[in-house]
């Protein structure tokens, strides 16, 4: 092969990886695992003064609320209160306003505004109002599909801030929480709202906590917090597998857990601390392997980041510190003050990090040497609390602030969103065509690069536990790409799950 041609192979495997891990949507709470993790590369190292280039401010008045944004196949969707009523809104990448409809009543008492950030599954997205309406519309037309009234159905009780809950979609199944003695938990088939099954054996409300589905040694469970216990329950069933009781000062436990190694992390504000459980083999018991009270995050969200932590502290509801906590013992790592407690994102290897007082939001390095602000600026634009996580989706960055939602170009130079090297293509421009064996030796090459990827993804998953992801993107190997290395090191992995 040629010099002018290898450096094409180069630029085209590059471009490929690249894009393999580039560009992705974020289409639900927290992103696409739960986990509060992006795996896009190539953001910016450093932000210049005054932070990265503001690309728009969306012209639509988003209401009253702290949901965050959900990001997919080219929309951005959010919700609001205006007047009395909650609203799910949906627009374009350029942040002009598509379609917005109601959902019912929004909570308009103690802290009023919308809360649910709306899932997308598909071609449908869901929303769970303050009163625990649970609805479904078409992503592109926001057509209503089916509404449910799941405090009515299942006799829930509110809680004093009213319902804060994402929807979690496990198969064809929308999971919610009304909490009360007819279902604590309850799960609603997605084509027509009707009710697939009730978790009956707590009787607890609910607790402003979204569940998240882990996948236990090949058992799929869901674990939220309720109103006095953190929970585990049987996803295809909605039979209670264990709980462990846990409170503080107040019944609020906002923040979806983390899962990881056959060990679920919690925590809270108002003194409650977190609890680390680890997972019977079985995944029907729990024991508590260590406490701490130095991370006692209010409703920020908690990330973990290789073997540690990282998160913000409870004060007092005006006050914290941010901290880093040892995964496998509690140990604290660091315990600094920045401004006041706030939300946390992680991508790139940096953490995203928006203190709520004064909405300063700082790129911070992902160590548990320091908490070490590389960059930072403020939220000027928008009004009300800085409750509102950032939320990372194909190279733009989001923050939502009251009415206002701002986006923002967080894309470095190795960043590809469609997987395509521009280099790389004004090369495969060049009068001098290659060969067939030359193309023939790129798509062998391009290939075995997709195909390491998609090994190195599938991997990721396992050490986090999604097993079942895992297998669905190792099968695809082998089918895809049969004859290369990769396809034989999935075949192993798949023989170890067996």
């Amino acid at each position: 092969m040629n010099t002018r041609f290898a450096s094409l192979v180069a630029l085209l495997i590059a471009a490929t990886i690249a894009g393999a891990a580039a560009g992705e949507d974020w289409p639900q709470w927290k992103g696409p695992n739960r986990d509060n993790r992006s795996i896009e590369t190539g953001l910016l190292d450093t932000w210049p003064d005054g932070g990265p280039e503001k690309l728009w401010t969306s012209p639509a008045n988003l209401g009253k609320g702290y949901s965050t944004v959900a990001v997919a196949d080219g929309m951005i969707y959010t919700t609001g209160i205006v007047g009395r009523d909650e609203y799910l809104f949906a627009l374009d990448t350029k942040g002009a306003l598509q379609w917005k409809k109601t959902y019912g009543p929004g909570w308009t008492r103690s802290h009023g505004g919308a809360r649910t950030t709306p899932t997308v599954d598909g071609t449908w997205v869901y929303v769970i109002s303050g009163h625990a309406v649970v609805a479904r519309y078409n992503a592109k037309t926001g057509r209503r599909d089916w509404s449910v009234d799941a405090m009515k159905r299942f006799d829930g009780r509110n809680v004093a801030w009213g319902i804060a809950e994402s929807p979690l979609i496990v198969d064809d199944k929308v999971i919610c929480t009304p909490g009360g003695p007819r279902a604590t938990m309850a799960a609603l088939d997605t084509s027509n709202g009707k009710t697939r099954w009730v978790t009956r054996e707590l009787s607890d409300k609910s607790a402003y906590c979204s569940p998240r589905l882990i996948e236990h040694r090949g058992k799929q469970i869901i674990v939220t917090a309720t109103h006095r216990h953190i929970v585990g329950v049987d996803a295809e069933t909605g039979d209670l597998l264990w709980k462990h009781g846990y409170r503080g000062q107040c019944s609020a436990h906002p923040n979806t857990p983390l899962y990881s190694d056959g060990s679920v992390y919690f925590t809270s504000g108002y003194n409650a601390g977190g609890v680390m459980l680890k997972l019977a083999p079985r995944g029907d018991a729990v024991e508590p392997a260590w406490t701490d009270k130095t991370l006692d995050t209010h409703h920020g969200s908690v990330v973990r980041v290789g073997e540690h932590i990282y998160g913000s502290s409870w004060h007092g509801n005006g006050n914290g510190n941010w901290v880093c906590l040892d995964w496998d013992t509690g140990e604290p790592a660091y315990d600094t003050h920045w401004h006041n407690k706030g939300s946390i994102t992680y991508a790139d290897g940096k953490l995203y990090c928006y203190e709520e007082r004064s909405g300063n939001l700082a790129l911070v390095e992902a160590t548990p040497k320091g908490f070490n602000v590389i960059s930072s600026f403020r939220i000027t634009e928008g009004d009300g609390k800085h409750w509102a996580h950032p939320v990372i989706a194909n190279g733009r960055l989001y923050i939502r602030h009251g009415k206002a939602l701002m986006c923002f170009d967080v894309r470095g130079a190795d960043f590809n969103p469609d997987g395509k090297g521009a280099d790389a293509t004004d090369a495969a421009r060049h009068k001098d065509r290659p060969t067939e064996d030359e193309i023939e030796d790129v798509t062998r090459s391009v290939d075995e690069s997709r195909a390491d990827a998609k090994l190195k993804l599938a991997r990721s998953y396992l050490k986090m536990g999604m097993t079942r992801k895992a297998a669905e993107l190792l099968r695809s190997i082998l089918a895809d790409f049969p004859d290369t290395a990769a396809s034989d090191a999935a075949k192993a992995e798949l023989e170890k799950l067996k």
